[in-house]
């Protein structure tokens, strides 16, 4: 189909809606089909492909066809998130059934900052935020917000707890993600008020160091108030000790607040409740599921013990809004958060959960637990390699027993093969090769050839 030599109006009739999204269909049964193929990682410059795509656009109607294929080449520069063989940072596969229920959501196209507008969306979206809080342990009456990712949500949590608490001093570790400190400086914090907290042999909070900091903190005249645990570190995966971290935040006071941008999606599993018990505890958690539920990137979750701290910290209001009212007991999201203009996000949550059932993710969620074991014991069992921790989630770290520069060749070694795709990071200022199992597209046998990879690149 072209669309080349013919006025295309912004308001398409039905007939021209079903041409273009069985076109855009059929390319991503296509791209769907290729992904166990496609390299996992394909740089090669391409100076006309990078002309035609800053080229603006024409006066005129496009050619649909021609369009699709210029994006076709410029998805597949780059390293390719979605595809099996992308084992660095944290994979997101990016469910189709999620762009699915994008493609609806964007049609509708209703506004969910105040509920009034669209109740029964904001019921269906609120729903599913309640679902949420219920597997996390989190009390009746608990909520939150779905937001673009762990960031925003981290800079709502830290808005409500620092209403809540008033100003003071945050506690991190050296493995906290550094959007807390983001979040922390875009609220005025200065940097002084972020504490280091000491991180154990096994990278995790020391409870005990974080006790005597804030005690000493006290009694210099500092005014503590926020104590931040994570739930499975980016750079190793490594679980805080969440259920001591609570009581600490409780016996002193603090709002306690848990990243679970990576490890929250493991609380559906059972050895994912086990190794995240305390994390009922937080006053607020922020995990995406565009990482641990593999959805596509932009979606993230806050959940809170009590919403109304994030509806202190939020709302506002304007004479522009006296027509609008309460819709029961449904949230108004645009208090509760940032954004005040916001698209429905609750479909790409809803639909997913519900048409695959939660045992689906479950599973995917467990065999990665079982790939990331696998992987850690016969990496260990090499003399080559140094493979100092057992991984809480998916992670795993290893290095060659040389020097940083022996390991950034052996990553470079690896990656070429464009069948797997790694990273690195630096622990304790040393170099570590780094391998995330995550992905609902990987399995064994895709984990199985990344390891003769790495034994044959070593």
């Amino acid at each position: 189909m072209t669309t080349g030599e013919h006025a295309l109006p912004l308001d398409l009739d039905p007939s021209a809606v079903a041409r273009l999204g069985r076109h855009a269909v059929d390319f991503l049964a296509d791209w769907v089909r290729e992904l166990d193929t496609a390299p996992a990682s394909h740089y090669e410059p391409d100076g006309g492909l990078l002309t035609a795509l800053r080229r603006p656009p024409g006066d005129g109607p496009g050619n649909f066809t021609a369009l699709l294929e210029l994006f076709r080449q410029a998805a597949g520069q780059g390293v390719d998130t979605a595809g099996p063989g992308y084992l660095a940072y944290f994979p997101a596969g990016g469910l189709v059934t999620v762009a699915l229920a994008e493609l609806l959501a964007q049609t509708v196209n209703r506004f969910t900052g105040v509920a009034q507008v669209a109740p029964a969306l904001v019921a269906m979206e609120h729903g599913v935020l309640s679902w949420f809080c219920e597997r996390f342990g989190l009390p009746a009456g608990a909520g939150g917000l779905v937001t673009t990712g762990a960031s925003v949500a981290t800079l709502s949590a830290l808005l409500a707890a620092r209403h809540a608490r008033g100003d003071g001093t945050i506690y991190v570790t050296e493995h906290t993600h550094y959007c807390v400190a983001k979040a922390a400086h875009v609220i005025g914090l200065p940097a002084d008020r972020i504490r280091t907290v000491p991180a154990t042999t096994g990278l995790r909070m020391d409870v005990a160091a974080a006790a005597t900091m804030i005690a000493a903190d006290r009694a210099r005249g500092m005014r503590p108030v926020l104590l931040a645990g994570t739930a499975g570190t980016t750079s190793s995966g490594t679980i805080d000790p969440l259920a001591e971290l609570g009581e600490l935040a409780r016996e002193q006071d603090l709002w306690f607040h848990v990243d679970a941008a990576y490890g929250g999606g493991f609380q559906l599993t059972g050895r994912g409740r086990t190794r995240l018990r305390g994390i009922e505890t937080a006053d607020s958690i922020i995990l995406d599921p565009h990482k641990s539920l593999f959805f596509p990137y932009g979606t993230g979750l806050l959940l809170v013990r009590d919403p109304a701290a994030l509806h202190a910290a939020h709302a506002a209001d304007g004479h522009y809004l006296q027509d609008l009212s309460p819709a029961g007991d449904l949230p108004d999201f645009g208090h509760l958060g940032v954004e005040l203009t916001r698209e429905f996000r609750g479909l790409r949550l809803w639909l997913p959960l519900h048409l695959h059932g939660v045992q689906a993710f479950e599973r995917e969620l467990d065999e990665k637990l079982d790939l990331a074991a696998h992987v850690h014991r016969h990496l260990a069992a090499d003399p080559r390699l140094e493979v100092p921790w057992q991984p809480d989630l998916t992670v795993v770290l290893f290095r060659l027993r040389g020097t940083d520069q022996d390991n950034g060749r052996l990553l470079a070694k690896i990656n070429a093969s464009r069948r797997v795709f790694l990273s690195s990071t630096t622990i304790d200022g040393r170099y570590f090769l780094r391998l995330c199992v995550l992905s609902f597209r990987t399995h064994a046998d895709r984990v199985e050839e990344a390891l003769a990879i790495i034994r044959a690149a070593c």
